[in-house]
């Protein structure tokens, strides 16, 4: 069912200007500058938040560890807003590759941060969510005061680069953000099955032969590397690390080898639906949280009714 949305939806924004009266010539070149390039930012996206969701929560055992509500979101943000608006004009012809080295040094730092906090805190929930409360709090402020000392044309690009889009990834972007988002998704998916054996617990994950405090360092890193790269090409996008990976486990159930490589196809299908829908309406400055948060709330709230979200 995914993989028939997932190709619809491809279908669907590579067809679209296929249907209008422009010239063949200029229809080539927006499907294969604009088009094809939103068709994969929305891919390596949708999986990098999705995928890195489900490993976080698992890691941090806590259900609420998404990218976004604990802060590695606002971390890789903090980094690129300086980025956006302090890079000296001489500099911006090198933004594409300050960008993604950018953001991941952001989101590795609000990762590494969290992570020591809940260690100090013996893994305790309520430490995770109140420092991924505390950084995104702290970054608000301060892109806030950033806000104060740029100028008009500074201020919409990062604005509408906060609210998330996929219109911003050129090739170039893509050559660069694309192969990390590649290799951190695939290393959390070759450890799917060891952070299956962490649900017995980290004593009972020792004696399987899985050494927990390694593996957690490196999910960690490769999940603060997919964040960052994502949020490079796309800016910040809310709910689909925390959602998708919830309403797969009411689906198919807790088996990592299952809920990873499904969350990197549904958050694939689920942003190229938004971008579908942005093309076919002509749309395209819809900010993709407004639309990612419109259906996160509502069923968000239906995961909480069903059961799925428990405190621990």
């Amino acid at each position: 069912m995914l993989v028939i949305v997932l190709v619809i939806a491809i279908t669907g924004v590579l067809g679209t200007v296929w249907y209008t009266d422009t010239p063949v010539a200029l229809k080539q070149h927006i499907t294969f500058q604009l088009q094809i390039p939103l068709v994969l930012t929305a891919m390596l996206v949708g999986a990098a938040l999705s995928v890195s969701g489900a490993t976080l929560q698992v890691v941090l055992k806590n259900p609420l560890a998404d990218p976004g509500i604990i802060g590695i979101t606002s971390g890789a943000s903090l980094v690129a807003a300086f980025l956006l608006l302090i890079v000296p004009p001489w500099a911006q012809a090198y933004l594409h590759y300050l960008l993604p080295l950018g953001c991941f040094i952001g989101a590795l730092a609000s990762t590494l941060l969290i992570y020591r906090i809940a260690r100090r805190l013996l893994g305790s929930s309520t430490a995770v969510i109140l420092s991924g409360v505390a950084i995104s709090t702290l970054s608000g402020a301060i892109i806030a005061w950033l806000y104060l000392f740029s100028d008009a044309n500074a201020l919409r690009n990062l604005t509408f680069w906060l609210m998330g889009s996929l219109y911003q990834t050129t090739w170039p972007v893509l050559a660069i953000g694309g192969p990390f988002i590649a290799g951190a998704v695939g290393l959390q998916l070759f450890y799917a099955n060891d952070l299956n054996r962490l649900y017995g617990g980290d004593i009972a994950a020792k004696s399987s032969g899985v050494n927990v405090d390694t593996l957690t360092e490196k999910l960690l890193i490769a999940s603060a590397v997919a964040v960052g790269a994502a949020v490079s090409m796309a800016g910040s996008i809310a709910f689909v690390g925390l959602l998708i990976p919830h309403v797969l486990r009411l689906i198919v159930g807790h088996d990592n080898r299952l809920i990873l490589p499904l969350s990197g196809v549904a958050g694939a299908a689920l942003l190229l639906v938004v971008a579908l829908s942005s093309e076919i309406t002509n749309a395209i400055t819809l900010p993709v949280s407004l639309i990612t948060a419109s259906f996160g709330g509502p069923l968000l709230l239906w995961a909480l009714y069903k059961g799925q979200l428990k405190a621990s």
